[in-house]
């Protein structure tokens, strides 16, 4: 961009420390992190994109600026970023690539929720003995060797939505478990250092339970580990997310994420913990906005300095947008932070009604984007393209879809806990 005023050129922060009230350490991370998307992601972006290839040097400078361990607690060497901090950091990155961004959030899920969220939970003093014993290992993976950890969830049916359990199974042998079954759309395939599956325990003749949910970090480079099919989507091409196959993979009892239950017991007092995928389609509603400002003042890099700001059909269009960004960062702002163990009703209504928003409002912004902008900006060499394909399948996203939300919105507002009608 031409212009050196940041407050103009849609590279100010996305929420300002003040206006949010943020902390002084919490802004200076994120702040960091927008530092970083601008002068590392956005540069490779569309490259990644349009050869669908993981962007490995995106995560290994990742490792070098300790973003890899951002919710690693600062006492086993990472940043100690809280859950909000991680939230508004992630959305700095989503708006210079939003296919990093959401890879990010599949490996930083497996420090956030072993880590701050699973502080929070209640646990018995030697399953807390255990888990910080275990998790220790996974952080010096991350922090020390730069290792990438994913969170392949999808299996094609119910499970990742969290009303059955995963038919994944763990069944136990001497020493651990052996892992089948398999994972679609599993990001960063063929990239992650270790998979860290979601998976039902089951012994000979008991059925599966949700309750019995394992939470396993299996190497990427283990027997019976396969990464298979094609690759070639509409957007989100640079996640990778090709599906895993786990064909009786001996997974060591060392390699647990969680201890037994706990997982369990997360997804049911942490329900916010499903809502790290919002991050990166919030960061991509901005970057729509941010776009279409720059494009209509004629400062748009790749297109030639031409301002289409004076007519008065462009301006509405922009104020229109501006009210629905500032309406949709406003609700999740909120959501974030009140994000905690044990949440109300109301906080876990308006963490839906967050989700579904940012979801279906970060693709209603690129679109009219580019009917603001005109025909030009449909062009591939430009990011607003792109933009677009990325935020389109945000609503489709498991756990929570866009449907999923309204649905549990509507019931949950219309019945109280255990409610029925005769």
């Amino acid at each position: 961009m031409r212009t050196h005023d940041l407050e103009r050129d849609g590279d100010a922060a996305m929420f300002d420390p003040a206006a949010f009230r943020l902390q002084h350490e919490e802004a200076e991370l994120i702040e960091r992190a927008r530092r970083f998307g601008q002068s590392a992601l956005a540069p490779r972006a569309a490259r990644h994109d349009r050869d669908a290839t993981f962007p490995l040097d995106n995560f290994r400078d990742m490792h070098a600026e300790g973003l890899l361990g951002i919710c690693v607690p600062i006492a086993d060497g990472g940043l100690g970023a809280s859950y909000r901090t991680y939230c508004l950091a992630a959305a700095e990155l989503g708006r210079y690539c939003g296919a990093t961004a959401l890879s990010w959030n599949m490996h930083v899920c497996s420090t956030l929720w072993t880590g701050a969220l699973a502080d929070e939970l209640m646990m018995t003093v030697e399953e807390r003995a255990e888990h910080d014993e275990r998790r220790r290992l996974h952080y010096k993976r991350i922090v020390g060797d730069g290792a990438i950890y994913s969170q392949p969830f999808s299996e094609g049916g119910a499970a990742a939505a969290g009303t059955v359990a995963f038919g994944t199974e763990a069944k136990p042998v001497e020493g651990g478990f052996r892992v089948s079954g398999k994972k679609i759309f599993a990001s960063l395939s063929g990239a992650a250092d270790y998979y860290g599956v979601l998976c039902t325990e089951r012994a000979v003749g008991a059925d599966p339970s949700r309750r019995n949910t394992l939470y396993l970090a299996i190497p990427a480079n283990a027997e019976g580990v396969a990464v298979v099919g094609d690759w070639d989507p509409l957007g989100m091409r640079a996640t990778v997310s090709r599906t895993l196959l786990l064909r009786d993979v001996f997974v060591p009892e060392d390699e647990m994420l969680m201890p037994r239950g706990v997982y369990f017991r997360a997804a049911t007092a942490w329900p916010h913990m499903f809502l790290t995928l919002s991050p990166t389609y919030m960061g991509l509603a901005q970057a729509a906005y941010d776009f279409t400002v720059g494009y209509l003042r004629g400062e748009m890099a790749g297109t030639p300095p031409v301002k289409r700001r004076m007519y008065p059909t462009k301006q509405i269009a922009v104020a229109e947008m501006r009210v629905m960004l500032e309406q949709t960062k406003a609700l999740w702002f909120q959501a974030i932070s009140e994000a905690r163990a044990n949440p109300t009703k109301a906080q876990v209504l308006r963490a839906y009604a967050a989700q579904y928003t940012v979801m279906e409002n970060a693709h209603a912004l690129a679109a009219k984007a580019i009917r603001t902008c005109g025909g030009q900006a449909m062009l591939k060499n430009l990011s607003l393209e792109r933009i677009y394909r990325d935020s389109r399948c945000g609503s489709l996203m498991l756990p929570w879809t866009a449907e999923l939300c309204l649905d549990r919105i509507g019931r949950d507002s219309l019945y109280e806990a255990g409610e029925k009608d005769d």
